[in-house]
């Protein structure tokens, strides 16, 4: 026996009969057909996903700026390549002569030195964070690099 393409069937069980809702009280699914009682979502089920039944909703109610984190640390950058220019051989430079020579105009929470370009004098640097490279340049130039 051979069997062709209009033999082909789906596997038994495999195919769910759909719920045939609103053909009368006999049924067990007339009436409201499974819909609930009355209602703007029962009656037409146009209602946005979002929809809060005229209650302010949540999308306004919650402010849209963003998040900050009370507990940062928010630290002023400088590069090497900065402090190349502005300062001497063997100077100090603090967080309190940058503020006085007017390169910053506030420290917010503190100072933090960055690698970025190279560094041929001697200084001492006083920061409150400092890059690994940073760091390294200050000490290859013969100065010094203090965390405070």
């Amino acid at each position: 026996m051979t069997f062709g393409i209009e033999d082909l069937r789906p596997t038994k069980g495999s195919r769910k009969k759909s719920k045939r809702v609103g053909r009368g009280v006999g049924s067990g699914k007339g009436k409201q057909a499974t819909r609930g009682a009355k209602g703007q979502k029962r009656a037409s089920g146009r209602v946005s996903p979002w929809f809060e039944g005229g209650q302010t909703p949540i999308y306004r109610r919650v402010p849209s700026k963003g998040f900050s984190s009370r507990s940062q640390k928010i630290f002023v950058v400088m590069n090497l390549e900065d402090l190349e220019d502005r300062f001497e051989d063997g100077a100090e430079v603090t967080p309190e002569i940058l503020i006085e020579k007017g390169i910053v105009k506030n420290i917010k929470d503190g100072l933090k030195i960055l690698g970025r370009g190279e560094l041929t004098k001697k200084l001492t640097v006083k920061a409150a964070s400092f890059s690994r490279t940073a760091r390294q340049k200050i000490e290859a130039a013969g100065g010094k690099a203090e965390v405070i």
